[in-house]
């Protein structure tokens, strides 16, 4: 047998870490903080030893998982829907949608919501603050009906001019987190994707300012 390549072994693992971190996440959605490494490598259909091997630790694990959903927290904010600065609302449907496909994604906000006090002040307070630069700020920004700049931010960033309310960025915490709380029970159901409409609605998400968050309201 042809021994594999550097690269052949590279693409293997990563390969892995996805499939544990996903498994990772789907795990702390059911049993929290209580997961343990052997409920990993069953839910990824790998062996204890292969997961231990890339994570000895469900604290480093949670840890990557966090981190790594955060690379795509904000994407959502940046898709445009048409109209001046993109509608809001439809945007918000899509992030629901993304939930229902990436369980990290889903785990990030929920931790989010409460400040992952869950974690070491050492891991949540870097993940807080990523956060609300990525997620939080962006979102009030646009709730306040601020359009998106046209260039010059980082990858991954979405700029905005000056500076916001306080109360505003607490306003974007408050509607994320009923968001998480509401697609709890679709998640698990499975139903998330086609219940995202509904959520939305059912949180009633509007902007004093614009139309970005317009509900329809009829039945």
């Amino acid at each position: 047998m042809t021994p594999r390549t550097k690269e052949q072994n590279e693409e293997i693992r990563l390969r892995r870490l996805v499939q544990i971190r996903k498994a990772a996440a789907d795990v702390f959605l059911d049993k929290g903080m209580a997961l343990e490494i052997r409920d990993v490598a069953a839910q990824a259909g790998l062996g204890y030893g292969t997961v231990y091997h890339y994570y000895s630790n469900k604290g480093d694990l949670l840890h990557d998982v966090l981190w790594v959903a955060m690379e795509r927290a904000g994407a959502w904010l940046g898709e445009q829907d048409g109209g001046h600065g993109g509608r809001l609302r439809a945007q918000v449907v899509r992030l629901l949608e993304e939930w229902a496909d990436d369980h990290g994604l889903y785990l990030l906000y929920k931790l989010a919501g409460d400040g992952f006090r869950l974690l070491p002040e050492a891991r949540a307070v870097p993940l807080a603050d990523a956060f609300r630069r990525e997620v939080l700020l962006p979102f009030a920004a646009a709730l306040s009906g601020e359009p998106p700049s046209s260039g010059g931010a980082a990858p991954g960033r979405r700029p905005f001019g000056g500076s916001l309310p306080e109360e505003l960025v607490r306003r974007a915490e408050m509607l994320l987190a009923a968001l998480a709380g509401c697609a709890s029970l679709s998640l698990r159901r499975g139903t998330l994707r086609q219940d995202a409409e509904n959520i939305v609605q059912i949180v009633h998400l509007r902007s004093e300012k614009n139309d970005y968050f317009e509900i329809a309201e009829r039945n």
